[in-house]
This record gives structure tokens, C-alpha cells and sequence, in this order.
């Protein structure tokens, strides 16, 4: 239902830490109505060219400052990623993505309080990277 929130267009690119191409980047917005804690983020899927990265790989943040592991969301509660603020994925990968052209697809699926099974949003989007 709220697959077109998933993977905002122009948001895929490569990272830099000290110099180094360490990985690379993407945002989402939630497929929800309303915001939730980041403890309510049930899984996030990354996939390049069909291969998915490893999720010890994904980090996520609501602010480009403090990042969580996927494990570790699982206790954050003082993080409230809000509807209409984007989520940030990065995925560490030495190097990050090559130049050219990839095919990057996203999964995203967060708890509710309403209701019982999450909900899971998956876009895919043709990216260049420069």
C-alpha cells in the first residue's frame, strides 16, 4: 500500500569516513501513517543488482548522527523515526557501489500497534552511480 514511500528517488550513494569509500547509502520513508520507535522496524532488506547485502551490514538512523545495527534497533526507544522524516540506510561495503548502473531494491517492513502482521513495503529503482 505505501510501496511508492519506500527508497526516495536520488538518495543512493556511496559513503565516506576519513577519506575512504566505505559504503554506500539510501533513504526511505515509512510505509505507515503515523511515526514509530526504531524498536518497531522488523527488518530492512538491501539488494544490489540481486544480490542482497548481509544484514551484520546495515546500520540505520533517523538523524545522520547515530547509527544502529539492525540487532540493536531492536531495543531503541528513544529514537521515533516520524512520518514524512526520512530513515537512512547505509550498508558497509569496502568501496562501496562501482560507477555505473545498478538495480537496488529495498524492503522495509515495520510493527504497528494496530495492527498484527507487519507492513512490508519493497521498491526497486534503477540508480547511477557517478
Amino acid at each position: 500500500m505505501f510501496d511508492n514511500n519506500v527508497f526516495i528517488e536520488g538518495t543512493c550513494r556511496n559513503t565516506v569516513a576519513d577519506g575512504k569509500v566505505v559504503g554506500y547509502q539510501l533513504a526511505t520513508n515509512i510505509t505507515y501513517y503515523r511515526g514509530i520507535p526504531l524498536s518497531m522496524v522488523e527488518f530492512i532488506k538491501v539488494a544490489v543488482d540481486g544480490v542482497e547485502a548481509p544484514v551484520e551490514d546495515i546500520r540505520i538512523s533517523v538523524d545522520e548522527e547515530d547509527w544502529f545495527t539492525l540487532k540493536e534497533a531492536e531495543t531503541v526507544t528513544t529514537y521515533k523515526w516520524e512520518y514524512g522524516e526520512p530513515l537512512y540506510i547505509r550498508v558497509l561495503k569496502e568501496g562501496g557501489l562501482s560507477t555505473g548502473s545498478h538495480k537496488v531494491t529495498l524492503t522495509v517492513a515495520t510493527r504497528t500497534a494496530y495492527i498484527p502482521v507487519p507492513l512490508v513495503g519493497v521498491k526497486e529503482r534503477d540508480v547511477v552511480i557517478a
